[in-house]
């Protein structure tokens, strides 16, 4: 199987947070990855682009343990998670953020974050969801609303806020701006950023690929379940973007980024 990989710097001496070694995932007959490879050193922010069926959501899920590979190898902080499940993979601090908001509809507010905290200790509880709360303060005005009757970006925030009350090591988040309102994309790569200066390591699988780019330390771009382009996000030009991702998409992307500012 063909199969590249991401490199980004590592500081001598310190081990990549995450590792995906030849990573192949088939559905059926039908295989969506091959022989993937990438590095992620701690505090990163990597971006994995391309365009609609390139393989971008079955990375996350397999990352994440909601997709078993055929092939290849997940390690996360050294140890091999290949196959881990989900629930095992978020104990250990591997947080995966869906499309589609990823909250509980019919509970409240503050139900879904007493859910999400509900593996810490139980002193550490009222802790974790205040600081959920402060990092997303329109949540606190809306703690005893049913989650599924909040506007699509409050419930991108919630589902933000769930997953970083138990402050994760390494969030995986998945087109988190899917059909959402250019300003309430700015509330979510704020959040995002707000993770990222904590020092919470980041892959950003993102369909605004020029925010993504500007946040992100490197990236690779994915074509037909492969590895297309690999690099420094600062070398991810328009050139680039065009040759991988579509002429058409590229300008797409620019016009909806034009109409957030």
């Amino acid at each position: 199987m063909t199969q590249s990989a991401v490199r980004v710097a590592l500081v001598p001496g310190t081990q990549p947070i995450l590792e995906v070694r030849c990573l192949d995932v088939c559905y059926g007959t039908s295989q969506a990855l091959f022989g993937i490879s990438l590095n992620v050193p701690p505090g990163a922010v990597i971006a994995v682009l391309g365009a609609n069926g390139a393989g971008k959501s079955s990375l996350a899920r397999a990352i994440s343990g909601l997709v078993r590979p055929t092939a290849g190898r997940v390690l996360f902080e050294g140890e091999d998670v290949t196959g881990c499940s989900a629930y095992k993979l978020r104990r250990r601090g591997l947080t995966y953020i869906p499309e589609g908001r990823g909250v509980f509809p019919g509970l409240s507010v503050i139900d879904n974050l007493k859910m999400a905290v509900a593996q810490e200790k139980r002193q550490d509880r009222p802790s974790a969801i205040d600081r959920a709360i402060e990092r997303f303060p329109v949540l606190g005005i809306r703690t005893n609303q049913r989650a599924g009757s909040l506007s699509g970006g409050e419930q991108q925030m919630l589902a933000m806020a769930r997953a970083l009350a138990v402050s994760p090591k390494l969030v995986i988040a998945d087109e988190m701006s899917l059909g959402l309102a250019p300003l309430v994309v700015q509330s979510v790569f704020e959040g995002l950023e707000v993770a990222r200066k904590s020092g919470i390591t980041i892959v950003l699988i993102e369909q605004f690929v020029h925010r993504a780019l500007a946040m992100a330390d490197s990236c690779v771009i994915l074509t037909r379940g492969k590895v297309g382009w690999e690099g420094s996000a600062a070398d991810a030009g328009q050139a680039v973007i065009e040759r991988y991702l579509g002429e058409a998409d590229g300008a797409a992307t620019e016009r909806v980024e034009h109409g957030s500012q």
